[in-house]
Formats: structure tokens, C-alpha cells, sequence
């Protein structure tokens, strides 16, 4: 076998550099880049097993048809001009109705290869189509960090080998951001250093953390208001730091006054002691990183929380020494200019832009998404599986069943809104197609080339959004270049070397100088300071009644007399959102839907290992199986995993219970933000069979 240099594409931070071996028209072993000094030859398991995932026989590589009733899975195969024909007839029909904003392309991170990814919104753009709010992931962690710093950016994370002290907050790299646990590991081994790991739940980062704070869900600004209280009482708060580089140390010191652990332990969960001796540790070490995750800023006030915990740093005065401050992404240092990628040359910004996260309330036509536009009648689908992956999939399901909605969907394998279709088109893996990528966990940009030829008639997102502009009358100089003429040109007019420069590089690093990565002339504000009084109504149209200084936030879902858990829905080691649900090593890992049940919960339910219980709210009910657990407080489920909806007992998964609620101040997704019943399943059978 031939090795060959590739990257990972999956929505990670890591964008992991890859060598793969390859024989003829398949690949054998994956493994990381050992010459890459960010993956330093580790990759996840799941990639490591891509051979199952790439030459798996359940594969789509036919274009289909349907020709039963929606969600049956029944289909005719049919001839790609058919395919598209059919599509294009369906978008120009639907726009000649109701105008060109009922067409909605949908699209997310399904490949993070710029190319693959973004080049949907060229057609979106050249055809009118309506706009894509794209909240489900980050929003909300843009808004609570950009509140303070300003900028997306940070300290370089292969600092993290030089810090004395990581706190990995709202993460779980293990299953999640493996590379990170490299750097960690040599901090710990050279330097002794101390990892901190702040999660609700007994993660696998978490099991393996010199210290576990383990909050109440919600509860993080409140945990980071009180250790900035200690700070300014103990006297390792820097003030002569936040003299220079905040903007109202002295208003932020008053009002934490009365946010000390005592205050905090009662919103939290945790002990006064915990508080302290996590606070102590914190404001010993100057060369503390707080590596920040997503999980905690899925939550009605997740924004906040992201605030208070940067604001940390900033008390803390850690910015200032390598191997400290704190980082969330490093995506803003690449300057793209993806005019030819997505068409920004021919983007109409008074077009409506919707909400992707609440494509349910689209879909049955909520007003406050349509505004006064037309019905979405028509979608086009690429790299998302809303069915499964969105919020409240009970009303996602039923805008989907409408009979006057036409849905094209490019997907690699027949997935729950594959079924629900009305053409599936089949769609190539990333070492079958050209692409680019950038990182928001590290600082390389690299390119993936194609490595093999696709299955049967698999096509990239590219050449299909090429084709159907071809049928839509679409004009754009990027529907005719190729893959790599797109990424040769977007670097160049980037300011970054050619692509053949990068290809034969392997990788550019776009790290910033340590000075600018640590803000030691200003954060990026116009007034160069760290905001401690964010305007947040700048930020987001839900800004009003957010808190002026770093504060808990008491806007989540909280449990009552008829929901008295708090259930988070964390990532599963083996999945990826529902990437990798399909593959067999990765479905014997996980095993089956289950839930995350302290003991003391469990017996007062009547519930033993293995049991089935069902979970529920007003949005619907599942039924899982209990593991018992004592990695969480009483009153907090954990079910891992966004396993397919065929899954489960009745045919709908785990985001049958989520909301579809948008988070202050700018929408986004609130996953780990529920409050549900839970009882023993045979419960309900018994009293239906009486």
C-alpha cells in the first residue's frame, strides 16, 4: 500500500492531518500526522476505522426516487440528468409560485472543507434564494465569547504543553477533540502540570482530571463569578492587568461583592470547599489555560456562561504568559476571502435569513422565522440530517410531512431525512473529492486532494451545486471551475501561498505572533479592552435583559414537580453528531440509547441497571435503557449519543424532548437545556394494557 497525506473533515476542532494508506481503488489504516506537530500522529478511533465507514456496503450510489409515502424508505433508482432535472423543475416551479425566498438550501458542517461545505451559498446567492442563520453550533458560543474578547481568537493551543495549570471547561476532548489530551499529557509529564475539568458529568476527560468540578447544568457563570470573587479577595486578581486591558475592573470588583461561594454553592451544587480549593489552584498557577468547550454554552444562558469564564482569565490576569489566558476557536486568523467559494459577490443581505436550528418552526410556518416572505415549499439539503439532529423533532417531522414541500437531499447514506425525501442524490467522502480546510482548535490550513475514485455514481457537493446551476439559469464564475482551481484561487486571493505550494507543504501554520495570540497591545474591541460590560444588544436581536457584568443567568429550563430532571444530551466517544452511526465498530462501542441515571434517582424510581425508562416532556417522550451512574448530582440525566431515530422504541430520537427555544442573544441551539420526567416504562404499558 501507498501513503498518502489527507484531512480529517469531520466537524472537530482538530481538522487532523492524516496519513492513509492506500491499494488500488480502497484505503487500508489511518493514522495522524506524526509530522504534524498539532496532531502529532494521534486521531480518534472512529477515524482510524474509516475503512468501514468509506467501502461500506449500505452506501447510496445511486440517485433515487421516491415512490412511497414520506419517512417509508420506499425508492426507485433513477439516472442522474433525471435527478437533477427533476430538482431544478421543482425549484423553479416553487419560486414561480411564491417567489424565490420558498426555495431554502440547508446545509452544515457534515465536511468542514470550505469547498464542499460553503459552496451551496454560491447558489443560494445567484438564485435569491432565502438565507441560513447558522446557530445549531456556535452561535451561541460566538456571542459569549466575542462579548469579552472581541475577536475570534486566541492563545496558540499547542500552548497548552507549556502551562502549568488546564482547565478544560464545557469539554470533553477525549471523545470529542482527542489532540488536545496529547498536549495535556506533556504538560502534565514535563511540567506537573494539574488538569481541571469542570463538567456536569463524569466524562471520560473528566475521570481522568486531577480535579473534577462537577456544577449543576446552567450553572457556570455562577462557578466563575465566585472564583473571581476569591480572586479579588485573596489578592490574585491582577489588577494592575485589568488597569490596562479591562474596562470597568472596579464596577465588575462591586458586584461581585456578594457572588461568593457560599452564594454560589447554593446555585450549583457544589461545596463551599470545592469552590475554594478549585479557586486556590486557579489563582496559584499564572500559566493556566482555560481551554474552552462547546457543551456548556448549549444552554439558554450558555452566552453568559462563556462570558464569566473568559472574564476569569482577564481577573486572573493569565493572558499575559504563555501557556495562559484562555481559548475558545482560533477561526478568526485565516482572512478568507470566499467571494468564489460562496458567491459573496451576488449575496443580497435584505433577503431573509432563517434560523436553522428552529427549521421545525420554519417548516409549519412560524412567523417569526418566515417574517412576511412565503412558505418554504422547496429544499435542498447537503452535510446536515435536520430530521435527526435538530431540535423538537416532532415538529420537524411534521413540517416535513407536508405534501406541498419538495426535498432533494445529497447524502452518503439513507438517513432519516434521506427517507423523508423526494430525490436523494448520492454524495462522495472526503477522500474521494478535493477540498480545503482551515481549524478552529489549531492554527494549519491544509488541503485534502482526492485520494480514490467513489463507489458507483457518486458525485461532491460541488459538482452538483455546479449542475443545478447549469439547469437554473445560475450564473457565477465559481459553477465552472474546478474543486482545486476554487482552492487555488480562494488562497491566493486570501493572501496565502498557491496550492500547489500547500499541497507540497503538507500545511501552512497561520498562527499569529504570541504578542498579538495573548492581546498584549489590546483584545480586538475598538477600545482595545476585555468587556466586562458587554453590549449584548449588539450582538444578537435577544440581547435585552441580559446580565451587564458576568453573572448566572436564571433564564434555563428548570425542573418542577412534573419535570424534575435536567437532561443533557452530550456526545458519544464513538458518533459524531450522527456521522458514524452506521459503521459497525462504532455501533458495537456504544451499543444502544441509553441514559445516564444516579443510583439514588434510579432506586427511587424503581429502575435496576439495563431497565427501560422513559423519558419525557410536553414535546414528546422516548423510551432508553438505564445505566446507573454516579458521575452526576441527583436530578441530572445524561444521554449520550444522537443515535438514528430507528434506534428507539416507537421511531424518534433523543431530540423529540430538546427545544427548539433560540438562546440570547442570537439564537442557537440549547441542547443540554431540558426539563424532563422520568419513569419506568412498564409503568405507562401497564396502566394502557388496564
Amino acid at each position: 500500500m501507498v501513503r498518502r497525506a489527507s484531512v480529517c473533515p469531520h466537524d472537530c476542532p482538530s481538522t487532523c492531518a492524516l496519513e492513509v494508506e492506500v491499494e488500488g481503488n480502497r484505503i487500508g489504516a489511518v493514522r495522524g500526522a506524526a509530522g504534524n506537530d498539532y496532531t502529532q500522529g494521534v486521531i480518534c478511533a472512529k477515524v482510524a476505522r474509516y475503512a468501514e465507514r468509506i467501502h461500506h456496503p449500505d452506501r447510496l450510489t445511486r440517485p433515487l426516487l421516491r415512490t412511497g409515502p414520506r419517512g417509508s424508505g420506499q425508492f426507485r433508482e433513477i439516472a442522474w440528468d433525471e435527478a437533477l432535472d427533476r430538482t431544478a423543475e421543482a425549484f423553479t416551479a416553487a419560486a414561480a409560485k411564491h417567489g424565490s425566498e420558498t426555495v431554502w438550501p440547508f446545509y452544515y458542517a457534515g465536511t468542514m472543507g470550505l469547498v464542499q461545505r460553503d459552496g451551496i451559498n454560491r447558489l443560494r446567492h445567484a438564485m435569491r434564494y432565502s438565507r441560513q442563520k447558522l446557530t445549531i453550533c456556535t452561535s451561541i458560543c460566538e456571542a459569549g465569547w466575542f462579548a469579552g474578547v472581541g475577536g475570534y481568537r486566541g492563545p496558540d493551543p499547542r500552548e497548552l504543553a507549556k502551562s502549568d495549570l488546564i482547565v478544560i471547561w464545557g469539554g470533553n476532548p477525549v471523545a470529542t477533540q482527542v489532540n488536545v489530551m496529547t498536549h495535556v499529557a506533556r504538560a502534565r509529564k514535563e511540567r506537573g502540570a494539574k488538569l481541571v475539568v469542570v463538567d456536569p458529568y463524569r466524562s471520560g476527560t473528566a475521570a481522568v482530571a486531577d480535579l473534577h468540578v462537577m456544577p449543576r447544568p446552567g450553572t457556570d457563570g455562577a462557578l466563575a463569578c465566585a472564583l473571581m470573587h476569591i480572586g479579588f479577595r485573596d489578592g490574585w486578581a491582577d489588577r494592575g492587568y485589568m488597569a490596562t486591558h479591562a474596562d470597568d475592573p472596579a464596577g465588575l470588583e462591586a458586584h461581585l461583592a456578594t457572588r461568593g461561594p457560599d452564594w454560589a454553592a447554593a446555585i450549583t451544587g457544589l461545596s463551599v470547599a470545592e469552590i475554594e480549593a478549585f479557586a486556590a489552584l486557579y489563582g496559584s498557577r499564572k500559566r493556566s489555560y482555560i481551554r474552552l468547550g462547546y457543551g456548556f454554552a448549549r444552554s439558554r444562558n450558555g452566552a453568559a456562561n462563556m462570558h464569566a469564564v473568559t472574564a476569569l482569565a482577564t481577573v486572573a490576569g493569565s493572558w499575559q504568559h504563555e501557556g495562559g489566558g484562555a481559548l475558545w476557536s482560533n477561526r478568526g486568523i485565516y482572512h478568507w476571502d470566499k467571494t468564489l467559494i460562496e458567491g459573496l459577490d451576488v449575496r443580497d443581505l435584505s433577503i431573509r435569513a432563517m434560523d436553522m436550528s428552529r427549521i421545525g418552526a420554519v417548516l409549519t410556518g412560524d412567523r417569526a422565522e418566515l417574517g412576511d416572505g412565503p412558505p418554504v415549499t422547496a429544499l435542498l439539503i447537503q452535510n446536515q440530517n435536520p430530521l435527526t439532529v435538530c431540535p423538537d423533532s416532532n415538529k420537524v417531522r411534521r413540517g416535513f410531512a407536508r405534501e406541498d414541500l419538495f426535498v432533494c437531499t445529497h447524502e452518503q447514506f439513507l438517513t432519516e431525512t434521506a427517507r423523508w425525501s423526494d430525490i436523494v442524490l448520492p454524495a462522495t467522502m472526503f477522500m474521494e473529492h478535493d477540498d480545503l480546510y482551515q481549524a478552529g482548535g489549531h492554527t494549519y490550513i491544509q488541503i485534502g486532494p482526492k485520494l480514490i475514485d467513489p463507489p458507483g455514481e457518486c458525485r461532491s457537493n460541488h459538482a452538483v451545486i455546479a449542475a443545478l446551476a447549469s439547469r437554473l439559469g445560475a450564473r457565477h464564475p465559481g459553477f465552472a471551475m474546478t474543486e482545486m482551481e476554487l482552492i487555488d484561487a480562494t488562497l491566493r486571493a486570501s493572501g496565502w501561498p498557491d496550492a500547489a505550494t500547500v499541497l507540497a507543504r503538507r500545511w501552512v501554520d497561520a498562527a499569529e505572533p504570541p504578542a498579538v495570540a495573548h492581546f498584549h497591545h489590546g483584545f480586538p474591541h475598538r477600545d482595545k479592552r476585555f468587556h466586562f460590560r458587554p453590549d449584548w444588544s449588539a450582538l444578537g436581536p435577544f440581547g435585552a435583559g441580559m446580565p451587564a457584568l458576568p453573572d448566572h443567568h436564571p433564564i434555563t429550563d428548570e425542573r418542577s414537580a412534573h419535570t424534575p430532571f435536567r437532561m443533557m444530551t452530550s456526545p458519544a466517544r464513538q458518533f459524531l453528531n450522527t456521522s458514524f452511526t452506521e459503521t459497525p465498530g462504532s455501533r458495537r462501542r456504544e451499543g444502544r440509547p441509553s441514559v445516564l441515571m444516579h443510583p439514588a434517582d434510579a432506586a427511587r424510581l424503581g429502575l435496576a441497571e439495563g431497565a427501560r425508562a422513559r423519558l419525557g416532556n410536553a414535546r414528546g417522550e422516548v423510551v432508553l435503557h438505564v445505566r446507573l451512574f454516579d458521575g452526576v448530582q441527583p436530578g441530572v440525566l445524561v444521554v449520550e449519543s444522537v443515535w438514528p431515530s430507528e434506534c428507539y422504541e416507537g421511531g424518534i430520537g433523543i431530540n423529540a424532548l430538546t427545544s427548539d427555544d433560540p438562546a440570547p442573544p442570537a439564537g442557537g441551539a440549547v441542547f443540554h437545556d431540558t426539563a424532563v420526567w422520568a419513569e419506568a416504562a412498564e409503568a405507562r404499558e401497564r396502566l394502557a394494557a388496564e
